[in-house]
């Protein structure tokens, strides 16, 4: 094997555990953000994971990204006791890491494209859970309930979201948590 090849296969590796690492870390900020900062509204419960799932989405590819923003939620529905929302949940938040991600100007925070990925995940993280709340519980009343709670849960994820990924990028830290070309 050539040296560039051996260095160019370092430098794969290096990589890719990288993005596993990243991809862990973001799972654990989730859980944590979702399991220990949240507000009771009809049929579960409103947090502040939601932030860091749009962090996760817009710093990550997929499939990193709807891998870290669904199992990291999901996990936190099965520690935090709300069973029944595991597979709903899983499903919501995978198509809405996937979403953003594949909307979102690659790791730009303050970006326009952004804001319409950030937007459209929070407009699908409502509506699936409307869905979901309306399936789970065998009436349409109970899923629209539970609109304004998950569009003030949105809007605040948004606010943290920017809030963080701004620090992160005057701090010049965001460059280690931004997913690169492999």
């Amino acid at each position: 094997m050539r040296e560039a090849d051996k260095k160019d296969k370092i430098k794969i590796n290096r990589e890719g555990a990288r993005i596993i690492t990243l991809t862990g870390l973001f799972m654990a900020l989730i859980c944590v953000a979702t399991l220990f900062f949240k507000v009771p509204i009809p049929l579960g419960y409103a947090h502040l994971g939601n932030g860091f799932i749009f962090l996760a989405a817009v710093f990550l590819k997929n499939p990193y990204a709807m891998t870290a923003t669904g199992v990291g939620s999901a996990l936190a529905d099965l520690l935090g006791g709300y069973a029944e929302w595991i597979v709903p949940t899983l499903l919501i938040k995978c198509l809405m890491g996937a979403l953003i991600s594949m909307i979102s100007a690659n790791g730009k925070v303050k970006s326009v494209r952004t804001f319409l990925a950030v937007f459209a995940g929070a407009v699908e993280m409502v509506a699936g859970y409307t869905i979901a709340g309306a399936l789970l519980y065998g009436s349409i009343p109970a899923g629209l309930a539970q609109i304004p709670g998950l569009t003030a849960e949105g809007i605040v994820g948004m606010v943290l979201f920017y809030v963080v990924g701004i620090v992160c990028e005057k701090a010049g830290v965001k460059k280690y948590f931004v997913q690169h070309n492999m």
